[in-house]
């Protein structure tokens, strides 16, 4: 008797089995990605994320090795998003200083529209790269880090332009384009809050407004300046 019927349908079952979990893991996400926009990352509970799901929170560690895995795999959707936001700013122009510019200013504008995006990057980035990995399976690291490089290899590439064409004086791209993704998260939560902090005199504080505009002129000048390059006149 032939084994064959027996081995396909085997492979099949399989195949079907592997296709149910990554629905399941992709229904996850979305739901995880709903809360974040919806409530902020750190309203975001298992249990609701499990029940918009229409899950027992258990089936959710049958996906995920835990909570930080299951809000890195999010964050790889907000990461691929911007990563085309970005690169259609860069296909705009060829001039460095202004790719740049433009790259800067797209990347202001995803955060502000997306600000659960900023709170869930810059969770992640808290946490150590040994720590994280105890936490976070090797795929779900190897995914990240993809989304990542994905991203800052769109301001790389730029970067390396202005330096090729003498506009720009920088000895590694890839650490200036590392530096601007940290800052810039940081300057997008000043953003979000909107406040500024300031001395009106010797020890009384002075609170003011600071605007979304104000953040994105502020992100622009200050890549320029690191880079070398000069602000463009539109």
């Amino acid at each position: 008797m032939s084994t064959e019927p027996a081995t396909t349908t085997g492979r099949a079952r399989g195949g079907t089995a592997a296709a149910r979990r990554r629905l399941r893991e992709a229904e996850i996400i979305a739901a995880t990605r709903a809360l974040f926009d919806e409530r902020g990352v750190r309203d975001a509970q298992i249990e609701d994320i499990a029940r918009a799901v229409g899950i027992n929170r258990a089936i959710i560690y049958r996906h995920f090795t835990g909570k930080e895995e299951l809000f890195s795999l999010t964050l790889v959707q907000y990461l691929d998003e911007l990563r085309l936001a970005l690169s259609g700013a860069a296909e705009t122009t060829d001039d460095p200083a202004l790719q740049l510019e433009r790259l800067v200013e797209a990347f202001v504008d995803y955060g502000l529209a997306h600000p659960a995006f900023v709170d869930c990057a810059q969770s992640i980035m808290r946490r150590p790269g040994d720590n994280l990995l105890e936490e976070v399976s090797e795929s779900a690291m190897y995914r990240l880090g993809q989304a990542i490089s994905g991203c800052l290899a769109v301001l790389t590439r730029t970067i390396e332009s202005g330096v090729e064409k003498g506009e720009f004086h920088v000895e590694d791209p890839g650490l200036l384009a590392n530096m601007l993704y940290a800052s810039g998260l940081g300057t997008l939560q000043l953003g979000r809050v909107a406040m500024l902090v300031s001395e009106e005199a010797p020890g009384v504080p002075r609170i003011s407004r600071i605007t979304g505009e104000q953040v994105r002129d502020h992100m622009v000048t200050s890549a320029l300046a690191v880079a070398g390059g000069v602000p463009t006149r539109r």
